[in-house]
């Protein structure tokens, strides 16, 4: 806007509050960075390597008895062709089960390479201005500055959820080789789906937040829509928080249903 005598109101009015933005873009800034340096960095799984190979070891010692409690059953079948093909089958799931777990950290580990691929993809199509506050116009700058500093905490709350991420994925690699153990295990392989489909969705849950993010900055470059920026962006960090909580919750109550019969059984026993 160009500032003369007759403006003079407005041209100082939209300095002070660009300043305003200013300062609430120049604090949400680190938060962004970590944000986004937390979602496309493949997750660094090395501090866990040592456990990872101690969990490994003590689920190989289960791999001789497996084989034998096989023979016997192949044994045992006699002349039943259905049980004998059964025990063949069972013989072949134990030794693809023995190659994956062994292999279990370097198959994770593309998984993360993988997730980070296509969320860096995803997110290199966000632009840039979409998690910058402006001023679109001088009597939209109280919306504007609420919505600013709920931004910010929506921020905060957002990096908060993508660190936990980070350190479950991280630690991960542990329950990802138990996950693999019980899933070729007839009686755990519930257990084990729940880990790996637990381990799965949280490997690849920042794919879906830069989706969330790629479709509220087009939203957010449509004219009709160009005034509300600032309630897209925090809409659309209300949309990721409440999808993770409702994730986790699924999954809580997911695991609650698995655990309850082994529950009932130790009551029973007792």
């Amino acid at each position: 806007m160009g500032c003369s005598i007759t403006n003079l109101g407005d041209c100082v009015a939209e300095a002070v509050f660009g300043l305003f933005l200013d300062i609430l873009n120049s604090a949400s800034r680190p938060f962004l960075d970590l944000i986004k340096t937390f979602m496309i960095e493949p997750v660094s799984i090395t501090a866990f390597a040592d456990i990872w190979g101690i969990i490994v070891y003590i689920l190989s010692m289960f791999y001789g008895l497996l084989i034998v409690w096989i023979g016997l059953k192949f044994i045992v079948s006699g002349e039943s062709p259905e049980q004998r093909e059964k025990a063949k089958s069972d013989l072949k799931n134990i030794i693809i089960m023995m190659i994956l777990v062994q292999g279990s950290y370097l198959l994770y580990d593309l998984f993360l390479a993988t997730s980070a691929s296509l969320t860096n993809v995803i997110f290199d199509m966000v632009s840039n201005s979409f998690f910058r506050l402006s001023l679109e116009s001088v009597s939209n700058f109280g919306f504007d500055l609420i919505f600013g500093i709920l931004y910010i905490i929506h921020l905060i709350i957002v990096l908060v959820l993508v660190l936990l991420r980070y350190i479950f994925v991280s630690a991960g690699v542990i329950l990802f080789a138990i996950g693999v153990f019980f899933y070729f295990i007839p009686f755990l392989n519930s257990y084990g789906r729940l880990i790996l489909n637990g381990l799965g969705v949280l490997v690849f849950l920042p794919f879906f937040y830069s989706i969330a993010f790629l479709v509220g900055s087009k939203l957010a470059e449509l004219n009709q829509f160009r005034d509300y920026k600032t309630l897209i962006m925090v809409g659309t960090l209300d949309i990721i928080i409440l999808f993770t909580f409702l994730l986790l919750l699924f999954v809580i109550v997911k695991a609650a249903t698995k655990v309850k019969p082994i529950v009932n059984v130790v009551k029973a026993v007792v």
